[in-house]
């Protein structure tokens, strides 16, 4: 299979995560969606305990501002100090701002309130899409895509892949335990947010395809 038909393959995931926030956003504004979030919340809701409340809250303490700055200002400095990738700096900061700006654009374009029933914590703002679950998937969907590049073994890169999704699942799952977004918010920020990170993933390869291109016609004699 050639690069470029791989190229096309992650612009149509993009596309489809698109259309998949399309439909809950719809379903949202249509009153469509309450089945779907009241039986979730409830299973989710419904395995409260002392213990799980700690870890829910750990977990959503991980995806938000402050933990999310400094892994993001951490991987920049050890791609640009250590491993001199300044291409990949550019990369992950352009997912990661792009993504906190767009959950700002729609959160004001959408204004859907929170949950206000059985809040295990206290939240501001609107609620659709998730901050926390599109932060979650861009800083470590990326950072995993980063890594996933170097590995050159099938083992690792399961791994890395495993360990990334359980990490943002459980941040968007904490969100609905606590009490501050319904299923749908932490659902459709994933979607915007793999729509987001697959569409630079493509534009970032096309540009190293170009640049190694260009590179290999200044090498011809």
């Amino acid at each position: 299979m050639s690069i470029k038909v791989k190229f096309s393959y992650t612009f149509l995931i993009s596309l489809l995560c698109l259309i998949g926030f399309g439909l809950i956003a719809y379903w949202i504004g249509a009153a469509r969606i309450h089945t779907f979030d009241n039986q979730i919340i409830a299973y989710v809701q419904g395995l409260e305990s002392d213990s799980w409340t700690r870890f829910m809250k750990l977990f959503t303490w991980i995806g938000s501002q402050l933990p999310v700055m400094v892994i993001l200002l951490a991987t920049l400095l050890f791609l640009y100090f250590v491993l001199h990738h300044r291409s990949e700096l550019v990369f992950l900061l352009v997912v990661v701002g792009g993504s906190a700006l767009l959950n700002l654009l729609l959160k004001e374009l959408f204004r859907r309130n929170r949950p206000s029933l059985h809040r295990l914590i206290e939240e501001t703002g609107f609620s659709f899409p998730s901050g926390h679950s599109m932060a979650a998937f861009s800083l470590y969907g990326a950072i995993v895509f980063l890594i996933w590049k170097h590995i050159p073994y099938l083992l690792g890169r399961i791994a890395v892949i495993v360990i990334g999704a359980c990490l943002i699942l459980t941040i968007g799952v904490s969100r609905i335990y606590l009490g501050v977004h319904y299923p749908s918010d932490v659902l459709g920020g994933y979607l915007i947010s793999a729509c987001w990170l697959t569409a630079s993933i493509w534009l970032y390869q096309g540009y190293l395809e170009a640049a190694y291109e260009k590179k290999r016609g200044y090498a011809r004699p």
